[in-house]
């Protein structure tokens, strides 16, 4: 069993996410994705390794571990998922929300083990060496596996549902991580509000992206059903859609 996936994205009128190459500037609308999270009901969050990177705090980790690691779900917090602990974060039902980040080569180093006050759970691969392992250990981060040289996004889903209790995930990018879920049929909702400015030139990513090998690749949507549409404050439009995946 997989959790219910929300792809949540602001964007451009032409579908850009890189808010700094927006224009007018004014109209990046500082503050509304994070409303907007609230809004859908907050709860635990997924973004891909490039994301990730960008809330990491250390260099790197060593490069030798002491010992080996089993490549097994390891979690430097273990308790019902329904009876958070004093001090974490919790979503709307009182759960803990979890900062989960894909990093399948373990690129990754962290330097702390939450996010918002959220706990880091990793996404690993099993190629992932005991070095870096020990490093998350280290700084507390959570992690799993799921797959052996690539990973599998819905044996991904799986885990945290059965080891976390998961049952509803907002997917927050960026493009490349989107576009993955998106063609392997996993995004049952998107919640996309568009801002009323333009990026307007070549080399930002879009809502879902691709790399060159996966741009013939389709996505297998059988249909979309808008849910709701709302016009928001200085112009912006949000969107929620409904997907069936064949």
């Amino acid at each position: 069993m997989k959790p219910y996936v929300i792809c949540h994205m602001n964007a451009s009128v032409d579908g850009r996410i890189l808010g700094r190459r927006w224009r007018p500037a004014e109209n990046r609308m500082a503050g509304l994705f994070e409303r907007l999270h609230e809004e859908l009901g907050g709860g635990s969050w997924l973004i891909g390794r490039v994301t990730g990177s960008e809330y990491a705090k250390a260099q790197s980790y060593p490069d030798h571990a002491g010992q080996t690691y089993p490549r097994e779900p390891w979690f430097a917090q273990r308790f019902a998922p329904s009876e958070p602990k004093a001090g974490d974060a919790a979503d709307a039902q009182g759960k803990i929300a979890w900062g989960i980040v894909l990093d399948a080569r373990g690129k990754i180093a962290w330097g702390r083990s939450e996010i918002g006050g959220d706990p880091v759970v990793a996404v690993l691969t099993e190629r992932v060496s005991d070095a870096h392992l020990a490093g998350l250990r280290q700084d507390g981060v959570s992690y799993i596996f799921a797959g052996d040289e690539e990973l599998d996004l819905g044996l991904a889903l799986e885990i945290l549902n059965r080891e976390l209790g998961l049952e509803r995930l907002l997917l927050e990018g960026g493009g490349g991580s989107n576009g993955a879920f998106l063609r392997a049929g996993l995004i049952d909702e998107i919640s996309l509000a568009i801002c009323p400015a333009i990026d307007g030139a070549k080399g930002a990513p879009s809502v879902f992206h691709s790399s060159d090998k996966d741009a013939g690749i389709a996505a297998p949507i059988r249909s979309m059903i808008l849910a709701s549409a709302e016009v928001l404050e200085g112009g912006v439009v949000w969107l929620r859609y409904r997907l069936q995946n064949g």
